[in-house]
C-alpha cells in the first residue's frame, strides 16, 4: 500500500481550555484600540521636530517665545466659573462649559506680537488624540486660522496675554488636558503637562447650540444647579416626600461621573452626544449586567449593603463607586433616579426626578394588568401573576432629538431601575415624553414601556369552571393616575400628568390609543356593562402601630335591592405591588336597599399588621364582590401608607461661612419593643458631608440624641436632613432649613 492510500489515523481531540475566556479585542477590525477612558491620556512632548530631530539635540530658541506662567483663571471667584456657573463645582481645576467662551492667561518671556509669533494652545482628551475625530483641537488667536474651537486674543499687555477659547457646541464632554504651544523654526516648543492645566467640559443648558439647551432660567435653576431635591411617594391620595442631597457639586462626583462613562468603555468620541450618554448612562446605572452603580433589592434583607431607605444624598454612593470599583448595595426606584439626577446634573444635562402614581410595568406589550377573580368574585392568588407599583420613580431629561421628527425634543425619559431589556442590557430611554403623549411609541428609546407604565387597563377577569377567561370589569384610569415632580424654585410638587397623557375619556385620548393600537399595543377592546352598585374606600391616615377601622361604602344606584357576597381582603404589600403575605380576610353578605348605601366597618388590630410589616409599611386592601340579583361583579383596590414617627433635627450656631456649627437629632421609640440595629445619617449640600451613626439597640419608649459639629463653607439657605434606618422600621425622616450668611 502506497502512503498516499494510507488512511490518516483519529486522533482525540485537543481538552477545552481552561479559565477564564480572554478578553475580546479590536485586534484585526481598527487600526488601533478605541479610546474608551477619560483617565487614559498620552504623554506629548515638550518638543516636537518637524521632521528628524537635531542630532545635537535642540538648538537655542531664544529668538521665539518661551511660556513663563499659565493661569488657567480657575478660582471659582474669577469670571470662567462665574460666567459658566461652576462656581459651585468643589475643584481646583477649571470647569467650563462648551459653546461659551472661557479665558486663559499667558506670561511669555517677552511681549507677544502677532505678525511674527505663531502660538496656539492644545486641547486633548482620551489616550489617542486625533485632530478628525475631536480629542485633539489645537486653537489659534487669528482671525485667518481657526479650528473647530473659536480663539482670539482678548487682553494683550506687556508679557501678558489673555486668550478667549470657545469650544465647539457638540464637543466631547469630559477632561481634557490644556498645553501652549509655540511653533519656531525646528519644530513645536510646549508646556510641560500639569494637573493644575487639566479642565473639564461640560453640557451647556445655557448655551442655544447646545443639544441640552433649556430656555427657561427657573428650570434651568432647578434641573442643573439645585442639590437638594424632594423625590415624592406613597400613594396618590397620601403623597410623602423625602429630602435628597443630590450633590453634584461635591468635591469628587464629577470624577466619579467621568469613571462610570470610563467603566461602560463608551467611546471618548460619543460623549458629546447628549442621546447616547444617557441611554448608556440608564444602563450603567444598574449592575445587572455590567457591574454599573448600584445593585438592587426589593427582598427586605439588607444585610451586606444599605438599606435603599437609609441614604441621604449621592455623593456617598458614587464616591463609593469610583473608589472601590464595585458595585454599591442596595437601591430601588427611587435611588437609582436619585443618583442618576445627580450625573446628569452634574455633566450639565437639565434633568428632573419624575413619580407616577400606580404605574404599570407590562412585559408583554398589551396594555393589560389582569386580576383574576374566582367565579363567586373572590381573588385567585395563584392565577393573579401581575402588579401595578404603587408609584414608581425616573428621570426627565432636555434635550434635542435630532433623531426624531420636528417636536418631539424637550423632555426625555430615562429610567435606570432594571425592569426590562433594550437592546441586550436593563436600560430604558431616552423617550420622548411627546411622542408618549401622543402614540407615537414606535420612536426609539422605550416607548412603548413607558407609554404601558402610564396607560394600561386594569382588568378583572372571571375564571369560569373550565378555565376559560371572561372580562368583567375594566377599570381604564387606575394606572398612570397621577404623575409628579418638584416645583422650580419652590418646596411644592408640581403635577404633570397632562404632559404623559390627554385627558381621561377625551377624543385626543381615543386617537392616541387608536394609534398606539396601529404599532401593536392591544388594549381589552370589551366593555362589561357597568354595575349597579358601587364600591367605595375613603381615604385614612394611619400612624404605624394603630387599631384602625375600615370602612367600605356600598352604593345601590338602581330601584331594586341588591345582595353583594362580599370577599375583603387586608395585604401586606411592597411598594411594587408584589403581595407578602394577607393579614386579614372577611366575607360578609351585604344587602343593599334601593338607592340607599351601607357602610361595612372592619376592625383592623395592629396586632394582625405588625408582625408581617414590610419597608415602606404599605397596607393593601382589595374588595371585590358579586352581585347576586345581577351576577354583575364589583370591586375597588386602596392602598394605605402607614405613616412612621418622625426624627427632630435642630441646628445651631451662628450662620455664618467658616463659622462652626451644630446639628442635633432627637428620636423617641414610639413602641414597645426595641429597635436593633439602627442606623442614623445626616447630611447637607454645601454645609455637612455626609456623616452616620450606628446604635446597637432602642430600648422601647426610650429616647437618644445625636450631635455633630460642622463648618459651613457656602452662603445660601438649604436644607439639612436626616435619616433613621433599621429592620423594623425604615423611612424615618427629619429635615431642618439652614441659612449661611458671609
Amino acid at each position: 500500500m502506497s502512503d498516499q492510500d494510507a488512511s490518516p489515523t483519529p486522533s482525540p481531540a485537543p481538552p477545552p481550555p481552561t479559565g477564564p475566556p480572554p478578553k475580546v479585542t479590536n485586534r484585526g477590525r481598527s487600526a488601533g484600540p478605541i479610546a474608551s477612558s477619560n483617565s487614559d491620556s498620552t504623554d506629548i512632548p515638550d518638543f516636537e521636530y518637524y521632521g528628524a530631530p537635531h542630532p545635537r539635540g535642540v538648538p537655542p530658541l531664544t529668538e521665539f517665545l518661551d511660556i513663563s506662567s499659565v493661569d488657567m483663571m480657575r478660582r471659582p471667584d474669577e469670571s470662567n466659573k462665574l460666567e459658566h456657573h461652576t462656581m459651585f463645582y468643589n475643584s481646583d481645576n477649571l470647569i467650563v462649559r462648551r459653546a461659551q467662551e472661557f479665558q486663559v492667561k499667558i506670561t511669555f518671556d517677552r511681549p507677544y506680537d502677532s505678525a511674527r509669533d505663531k502660538i496656539a494652545l492644545e486641547f486633548i482628551i482620551g489616550s489617542s488624540p486625533q485632530y478628525s475625530k475631536g480629542t485633539y483641537i489645537p486653537v489659534f488667536p487669528t482671525q485667518e486660522r481657526q479650528s473647530s474651537w473659536a480663539g482670539r486674543i482678548t487682553h494683550n499687555s506687556g508679557n501678558e496675554v489673555t486668550m478667549g477659547i470657545t469650544p465647539a457646541a457638540n464637543c466631547i464632554v469630559g477632561k481634557y488636558h490644556m498645553y501652549v504651544a509655540v511653533a519656531t523654526t525646528y519644530g513645536i516648543r510646549r508646556t510641560r503637562k500639569e494637573k493644575s492645566r487639566d479642565l473639564y467640559i461640560l453640557f451647556n443648558p445655557w448655551a442655544p447650540d447646545d443639544a441640552v439647551f433649556l430656555d427657561d432660567e427657573r428650570e434651568r435653576e432647578e434641573c442643573v444647579m439645585t442639590e437638594m431635591g424632594i423625590i415624592y411617594h406613597g400613594s396618590y391620595d397620601d403623597i410623602a416626600e423625602r429630602d435628597w442631597n443630590y450633590g453634584q457639586f461635591n468635591y469628587g462626583v464629577l470624577d466619579a461621573c467621568l469613571y462610570i462613562m470610563d467603566r461602560s468603555e463608551m467611546p471618548i468620541t460619543n460623549r458629546g452626544d447628549p442621546i447616547k450618554v444617557t441611554r448608556k448612562a440608564s444602563a450603567m446605572m444598574n449592575s445587572r449586567d455590567d457591574d454599573g452603580v448600584l445593585v438592587g433589592n426589593w427582598s427586605g434583607d439588607y444585610t451586606y449593603g444599605v438599606a435603599p431607605t437609609s441614604w441621604t444624598g449621592s455623593t456617598d454612593i458614587l464616591l463609593t463607586y469610583a473608589s472601590s470599583k464595585m458595585p454599591v448595595c442596595y437601591a430601588q426606584c427611587w435611588v437609582y433616579a436619585a443618583v442618576f439626577n445627580t450625573f446628569l446634573r452634574c455633566l450639565g444635562i437639565p434633568s428632573r426626578v419624575v413619580t407616577n402614581y400606580f404605574s404599570a410595568h407590562d412585559n408583554d406589550g398589551n396594555l393589560k394588568t389582569d386580576i383574576i377573580l374566582e367565579e363567586g368574585g373572590r381573588i385567585d392568588r395563584k392565577l393573579t401573576k401581575d402588579s401595578i407599583w404603587n408609584y414608581h420613580c425616573w428621570n426627565e431629561c432636555y434635550m434635542t432629538r435630532p433623531d426624531l421628527p420636528a417636536g418631539f425634543g424637550g423632555w426625555q425619559v430615562v429610567d435606570a431601575t432594571p425592569q426590562e431589556t433594550s437592546d441586550g442590557m436593563y436600560r430604558c430611554g431616552p423617550a420622548s415624553v411627546q411622542a408618549i403623549k401622543h402614540g407615537q411609541i414606535c420612536f426609539p428609546f422605550d416607548a412603548t414601556f413607558v407609554f404601558a407604565e402610564v396607560n394600561s387597563d386594569v382588568v378583572f377577569y372571571s375564571r369560569r369552571k373550565d378555565g376559560t377567561l371572561e372580562p368583567v370589569k375594566v377599570n381604564r384610569t387606575h394606572v398612570g393616575r397621577m404623575v409628579l415632580t418638584k416645583t422650580p424654585g419652590d418646596l411644592t410638587r408640581r403635577e404633570i400628568t397632562d404632559q404623559y397623557k390627554f385627558s381621561e375619556g377625551s377624543t385626543e385620548e381615543r386617537t392616541v390609543l387608536e394609534k398606539a393600537d396601529e404599532y401593536g399595543c392591544n388594549r381589552e377592546k370589551s366593555n362589561p356593562p357597568l354595575a349597579d352598585v358601587d364600591l367605595v374606600v375613603p381615604t385614612l391616615e394611619v400612624s404605624v402601630g394603630d387599631d384602625f377601622e375600615l370602612s367600605v361604602e356600598f352604593i345601590n344606584r338602581s330601584n331594586q335591592q341588591r345582595t353583594v357576597d362580599t370577599y375583603i381582603s387586608g395585604n401586606m404589600v411592597y411598594y411594587t405591588g408584589v403581595t407578602r403575605s394577607e393579614f386579614l380576610f372577611r366575607d360578609p353578605t351585604v344587602e343593599i336597599d334601593p338607592n340607599q348605601t351601607v357602610k361595612e366597618l372592619v376592625a383592623v388590630k395592629s396586632s394582625s399588621y405588625m408582625r408581617h410589616l414590610v419597608e415602606q409599611a404599605n397596607l393593601h386592601f382589595i374588595v371585590t364582590g358579586k352581585v347576586k340579583e345581577t351576577g354583575q361583579i364589583i370591586s375597588t383596590m386602596k392602598i394605605i401608607t402607614l405613616h412612621n414617627p418622625k426624627i427632630l433635627l435642630e441646628v445651631s450656631g451662628v450662620g455664618r461661612v467658616n463659622e462652626e456649627m451644630m446639628a442635633s437629632v432627637q428620636f423617641t421609640n414610639p413602641f414597645t419593643f426595641s429597635l436593633e440595629g439602627v442606623y442614623i445619617r445626616m447630611e447637607g449640600p454645601g454645609i455637612m458631608a455626609p456623616k452616620s451613626k450606628y446604635y446597637r439597640m432602642i430600648p422601647g419608649g426610650s429616647s437618644l440624641t445625636w450631635t455633630e459639629f460642622f463648618t459651613p463653607q457656602r452662603v445660601g439657605t438649604t436644607r439639612m436632613i436626616a435619616t433613621l434606618d433599621c429592620p423594623d422600621l425604615r423611612q424615618v425622616y427629619g429635615q431642618a432649613t439652614v441659612t449661611i450668611k458671609p
